[in-house]
């Protein structure tokens, strides 16, 4: 098979377009949707509009609540261990011959995680695509309704960087002052602040700042901001000129969005704090600020 080079983790619908049939690329679809039911609010897996509204043509699936989850983990998007995400993205048709670009039909933070998870493992032909579904649809371009069989994978080298990662125990030791880092919450402002959020403890951990996902996407056109306009978005992380970033958010997924954008403005030591606000709040003992 040939070999497909990405341009950048990162590549446009113009890109896409052109390379859709090329045998040495597997796009991936990776939405979750959120919805509000009479029971409260809950995550659902974005695979019947994937079916239904339609997809990039020859896109396959991916199940972020169910496939790229630890099912036994104890929060809802816990990172499966590197077994169960082997088997997993092998499922999709993805292998040591293939480039991977992802997608969302939200504001990117969906494919970002499935990003993070992949280049976490030693991926390092996956790229986001810039606007995501919002974009190739506003463009006009096809769509395809219904299933998609993933092609048959072969070898798949996985070589992890558990430094894309971080534990609760490293968040409590930059809290201390006993670890260098800059901590950064990825939700909107407002949880930030502890006037909204799902969690019976609002507020943020002590010591970080207000990065949120949406404030580094263009919300019209959902692609990515670039250079000065970036840079300022990122400002408040970078300030104190700490080498590491440690992102979070409610359960992982906005804090990967925050995190990729950090690392395309070359910041190259960014971690996800994996449990985020779920696995904080939970703990009694664990300092929650709130500016209300």
């Amino acid at each position: 098979m040939p070999a497909l080079d990405l341009p950048g983790d990162l590549v446009t619908t113009e890109w896409l377009a052109a390379h859709l049939e090329h045998p040495g690329l597997v796009v991936v679809d990776a939405s979750v949707l959120g919805v509000d039911t009479p029971a409260g609010f809950r995550w659902l897996s974005g695979l019947d509009d994937y079916l239904i509204q339609g997809h990039v043509p020859g896109a396959v699936f991916a199940d972020l609540l169910e496939e790229f989850s630890d099912p036994d983990g104890p929060y809802s998007f816990t990172r499966p261990d590197a077994a169960r995400l082997e088997r997993v993205t092998r499922e999709l048709g993805i292998d040591d011959e293939v480039a991977v670009v992802v997608y969302d039909t939200s504001l990117g933070q969906w494919a970002a995680r499935l990003w993070w998870l992949l280049a976490s493992a030693g991926i390092d032909r996956v790229a986001l695509l810039d606007g995501g579904l919002t974009r190739w649809r506003t463009e006009g371009r096809s769509l395809e309704p219904g299933f998609e069989a993933p092609r048959a994978a072969g070898h798949l080298t996985l070589a992890p960087r558990p430094e894309f990662w971080a534990d609760g125990q490293e968040v409590r030791r930059i809290v201390a002052g006993e670890a260098d880092a800059a901590l950064v919450c990825a939700l909107p402002a407002s949880d930030f602040r502890g006037e909204t959020g799902g969690r019976a403890r609002r507020g943020h951990i002590p010591g970080s700042v207000s990065v949120p996902v949406s404030s580094v996407i263009d919300r019209e056109s959902r692609t990515h901001l670039r250079d000065a306009e970036l840079a300022a978005r990122l400002a408040p992380a970078t300030a104190a000129g700490a080498k590491r970033v440690v992102v979070y958010c409610g359960g992982g997924i906005a804090a990967a969005g925050t995190g990729f954008a950090l690392r395309r403005a070359g910041h190259t030591d960014v971690a996800v704090y994996d449990g985020s606000l779920d696995e904080w709040a939970a703990d009694p003992d664990a300092p929650l600020i709130t500016l209300v």
